[in-house]
């Protein structure tokens, strides 16, 4: 069997071939950390850590990269009203990231490049396209010429003629054309900036991604994903940079997620439906918003709601009591073979549905489908005195490592040593700066993960429970 991806770029499905044998080059896009990352960016991260383990689970070895734009207008805003500087909020929102992303069963990229630490090799991109024609200054600006690009629109399939302005600026004097979008933003009085060959500034959105997967992935990389909002213009530029700086296919295969609606309606802040990761991930089981996330296929749109999410919560019992009533029948029977033929076939079929349903564009919600089947026949069974459970628990583990929803992948479920030890560091700081609070709020984290913190003369001891 062959992976197959629906490319963004052909609108169909196409099997995957990689740049090279068994490896896979994988740039996602990150999230700007002004603030919390709120439900629309948790489904991108899912998603794509799913994609990634997905693909190693088919042998393949996956170098993923997902930036952090730790730059930006929004980030200026936030510290201006905190008070602080940007390099501050910035730090502040990505260790929010991580503390979220993980509780939602996610590993960290290879790599997590940012803007900040890129800004030289921004500047080299910037410079090559200015010296190649696509480019050009104005008053301390610098402005892609998007009309330059003959394949601009290939993504979005739309005709450069119909394309509104890009986003996040303006159109303006300085420009030459109503579409040419921002590589390089002259500072204003009090904002962060770096020097430039064009002045004090600081880099546009879109060059970004262009010239950090370029130097942690290549030339070509196999696959570009993000949310669907990034489509048009975010990831179309990032097409005209890369491929006018290189004179190459920039992403050989593009992933969009779909979006996501709160109670039916477009997520906003305008309307009162902004939902934090960091605070639904307190009144509910982040594996089950990794399961609700899952059941859907990734590029269809999503309704979220408590009561959406709590119905979800029976099918995700119904799997976890399976693995239970496995586990219970193997630890109190001391005498299981895995010899009846008739179910060892029954579960080769099994697994063979599970694998097709996630070679065909990684269809999760036919794949959990598969689950469930395997669950209410594996209850049947367990009521018979045959065996063959040890081959069933077997398989439900493979899927819980590459869906994270069970409980029992313990690798990517319990906390590290150092992990530990950093949290408890956390705590005893912020009740030195008495904020309470916050020092409840870790230690609740803690006991979650059945930590059990003891006050002795020498300090604090922990211990797992």
């Amino acid at each position: 069997m062959t992976i197959q991806i629906y490319n963004t770029l052909t609108r169909q499905k196409e099997v995957f071939k990689p740049l090279e044998e068994n490896k896979v080059k994988m740039y996602v896009c990150g999230p700007t950390v002004y603030n919390y990352i709120h439900i629309g960016n948790a489904r991108p991260a899912i998603v794509f850590d799913t994609v990634r383990n997905y693909f190693e689970f088919r042998g393949f070895e996956v170098n993923f990269v997902s930036n952090f734009t730790d730059v930006d207008d929004k980030l200026i805003k936030a510290a201006n009203e905190l008070g602080v500087n940007v390099p501050t909020v910035a730090q502040r929102f990505i260790d929010a990231y991580f503390e979220d992303v993980t509780e939602l069963g996610c590993k960290r990229a290879d790599v997590h490049p940012r803007v900040t630490e890129s800004i030289e090799i921004i500047i080299e991109f910037i410079e090559a396209l200015i010296e190649k024609g696509y480019a050009y200054e104005s008053q301390g600006d610098v402005y892609y010429k998007t009309r330059s690009f003959k394949e601009y629109g290939k993504l979005s399939h739309q005709s450069i003629d119909d394309l509104r302005s890009g986003a996040r600026i303006e159109v303006g004097d300085k420009k030459q054309d109503a579409l040419d979008f921002v590589l390089w933003k002259a500072a204003k009085e009090g904002e962060i900036y770096w020097e430039s060959p064009w002045g004090k500034g600081r880099p546009g959105w879109h060059i970004e991604c262009s010239a950090m997967a370029r130097k942690y992935l290549g030339d070509t990389i196999d696959i570009h994903a993000g949310g669907q909002d990034l489509a048009f213009p975010h990831h179309e530029n990032e097409i005209a940079q890369s491929e006018a700086f290189t004179g190459q296919t920039f992403a050989n295969y593009w992933m969009h997620n779909g979006y996501i609606n709160i109670d039916n309606e477009k997520m906003s802040k305008s309307l009162g439906n902004y939902v934090l990761v960091h605070d639904i991930i307190k009144k509910h089981d982040p594996q089950l918003i990794r399961f609700f996330m899952l059941s859907v296929h990734y590029r269809h749109p999503i309704n979220y709601s408590d009561e959406l999410l709590n119905n979800t919560k029976n099918g995700l019992e119904r799997l976890r009591t399976t693995y239970t009533n496995l586990k219970h029948r193997l630890e109190s029977s001391s005498n299981l073979t895995n010899n009846n033929e008739e179910w060892l076939e029954r579960i080769s079929g099994y697994r063979e549905d599970f694998t097709r349903a996630m070679d065909d564009d990684f269809n999760t919600a036919n794949a959990i489908s598969v689950l469930f089947e395997l669950s209410k026949q594996a209850n049947y069974y367990l009521q018979e005195k045959n065996t063959a459970v040890q081959v069933i628990k077997e398989f439900l583990n493979e899927f819980d490592k590459l869906f994270g929803v069970l409980g029992i992948s313990t690798k990517d479920n319990q906390l590290l040593d150092e992990e530990i030890e950093k949290l408890i560091e956390k705590r005893i700081q912020a009740r030195k700066d008495r904020n309470f609070a916050l020092a409840d709020e870790i230690r609740d984290a803690l006991k979650a993960k059945n930590i059990i913190l003891e006050d002795t003369p020498q300090g604090i001891r922990w211990k797992r429970g």
